[in-house]
């Protein structure tokens, strides 16, 4: 059975689908239909989205398991409400570790940015995230001096838990949430 949307003020978050991440590798623009509340809408999908997570797609085809459904567990399309563009994903990084404790990341589109998009789809991917029964906290990183990316954690309840590195962002900031 098909994740329903989750849907914000200003925002739906739907779940990221093998159509999706096909349709991306393919091609730069394109369009698909969603189940908005019992009809189909086209969601328009641009060049910027999916931003830093467009390298990972063709791992999620060739390395992810998809679960037995065309959905990529736990990660979710931001796409504005009036508009019905993508602007944006927020999505786990894999399964809880032993603690119960996992993973996120999110990104948006340039153009999207600044707005709070963010923090609202955080608002709501939070609790459904923390209602698992298998998870205990949440995780997130972010590249020392990305004041927005810190902003948004904040905002969200999140607490500066340890330092970490990345070959791509070089010095981290951990965050935890715990539910």
């Amino acid at each position: 059975m098909p994740t329903a949307p989750l849907p914000t003020p200003r925002l739906w978050l739907l779940p990221l689908t093998r159509a999706v991440v096909e349709t991306r590798l393919r091609r730069e623009t394109f369009q698909l239909p969603f189940d908005l509340g019992g009809h189909p809408v086209p969601v328009h999908f641009a060049p910027a989205w999916p931003g830093d997570l467009l390298p990972v797609f063709p791992l999620f085809l060739a390395d992810f398991h998809f679960g037995g459904t065309d959905e990529l567990p736990g990660s979710w399309i931001i796409v504005e409400r009036t508009s019905h563009i993508a602007v944006g994903t927020v999505g786990t990084k894999g399964d809880p570790d032993a603690a119960g404790l996992v993973e996120i990341g999110y990104g948006l589109t340039p153009e999207a940015r600044g707005r709070g998009l963010m923090t609202e789809a955080g608002r709501t991917f939070l609790p459904w995230l923390l209602a698992r029964p298998d998870v205990r906290g949440v995780t997130a990183q972010t590249a020392r001096g990305n004041r927005a990316s810190e902003r948004v954690l904040e905002g969200l309840g999140f607490a500066r838990t340890g330092e970490g590195w990345s070959v791509e962002d070089g010095p981290l900031t951990v965050w935890t949430c715990v539910g």
